[in-house]
């Protein structure tokens, strides 16, 4: 199997130190250029190191390094980032700036959506598959909704392609639009990316024109979104029967920060608000949780604390535990190994979780070819 380089990426080789505590025991991906341990012990010297990581790679793409926060400016106020743009500024996500004193959106609204769209027939590779009714209807199809924008910046995202998406250089497709692709085979439709938190008046349009035609409502995301905008999506998600998945990438905030870029304060907050609403219809599930299982970074503690966080509020919370394949800029790690797998199950069990499942299990132990 050979897996396409990224721009930057690193190929495996000899496993690197840390330059901090210089340990090699466990994998220290030079992306990050810190291990894991020192990530948590030691945040005022690593999450620098991480932070420039971040910049490097979002000035390769051409987006901002950081939120901007400028005084006297225009607040977007659509994520947690809650940009404030002046003159000539342009969002986080890219898809806001400020034009003779005017917030404009480049992409995002219902009549402009960056994104791209598939069918993916069904039972289909969703973290939310195997609790899902989906999963017994073959020949229908699912439509995937590929937003071209992201509020994280992950240094493994298996999906950077969207990062390449432009709404100067990339046709745009309204909700209208969107919606009239589907048929009498969409059973559902899952918006995703990137992030739909970036675009969600547009995905919300789209999701409201889809489910009057019967279609099924679910969303993978980060979970950045503005918590009434959350609260849009899973009243949509509720009516039609889909689900929003929620991807818990770490609990530590300084480990999340150096993964992502972001803060996961917001996603916490959105996951336990959504859950909330869980008692309206329990089944079939209308939040699930996923954590990529990422050697050397997500190990069997921090699996532990996330499934902690999520069995405190309800421990029959489907939560899917991901193996990692190399992927953008972190390709000088290896797959998730089975031992890691199983530790990782383990501490979710421990931690109370009832409903736990290995996804992408054909990943474990794969070497990676070059």
């Amino acid at each position: 199997m050979v897996w396409k380089h990224s721009p930057g990426a690193r190929r495996p080789g000899r496993p690197s130190a840390c330059p901090l505590c210089g340990s090699s025991a466990q994998p220290v991906s030079e992306a990050i250029g810190v291990c894991l341990r020192c990530i948590r012990d030691r945040p005022q010297e690593a999450l620098p190191l991480a932070r420039e990581a971040h910049r490097r790679v979002r000035q390769a793409f051409g987006l901002p390094a950081s939120a901007p926060h400028t005084p006297g400016g225009i607040r977007c106020g659509l994520c947690a980032w809650d940009c404030t743009l002046g003159e000539g500024e342009r969002g986080y996500c890219g898809l806001r700036t400020v034009q003779n004193g005017r917030l404009v959106h480049l992409a995002g609204t219902p009549e402009r959506g960056l994104l791209h769209w598939y069918r993916d027939p069904l039972p289909t590779n969703c973290v939310a598959d195997w609790v899902c009714e989906g999963h017994h209807r073959r020949g229908d199809h699912n439509l995937a909704v590929f937003y071209g924008s992201c509020t994280f910046n992950c240094l493994f995202c298996q999906n950077w392609h969207f990062r390449e998406l432009s709404p100067q250089q990339n046709p745009l497709i309204s909700a209208r639009e969107l919606a009239e692709v589907a048929n009498p085979r969409t059973f559902c439709v899952c918006f995703f990316g990137g992030d739909p938190s970036s675009q969600m008046p547009h995905a919300l349009a789209a999701g409201r024109l889809l489910a009057r035609k019967g279609v099924r409502v679910c969303w993978e995301t980060n979970g950045m979104m503005h918590p009434k905008l959350l609260d849009q999506a899973v009243q949509l998600s509720l009516e039609t029967g889909g689900c929003i998945k929620f991807d818990l990438k770490a609990f530590d905030e300084n480990l999340h920060i150096a993964l992502t870029g972001a803060s996961n304060r917001r996603t916490l907050e959105n996951f336990r608000r959504a859950a909330a609403r869980i008692p309206e219809r329990p089944q079939p599930p209308l939040v699930v949780a996923s954590t990529l299982l990422i050697p050397g970074y997500v190990d069997a503690e921090e699996v532990y604390r996330i499934a902690q966080f999520i069995a405190a509020i309800d421990p029959d919370i489907p939560y899917t535990l991901l193996a990692f394949a190399p992927h953008f800029q972190m390709t000088d790690l290896p797959c998730t190994s089975s031992a890691q797998a199983r530790e990782a199950v383990e501490a979710a069990r421990a931690a109370g979780l009832t409903r736990i499942r290995i996804g992408n299990a054909f990943l474990l132990d794969l070497p990676v070819l070059f």
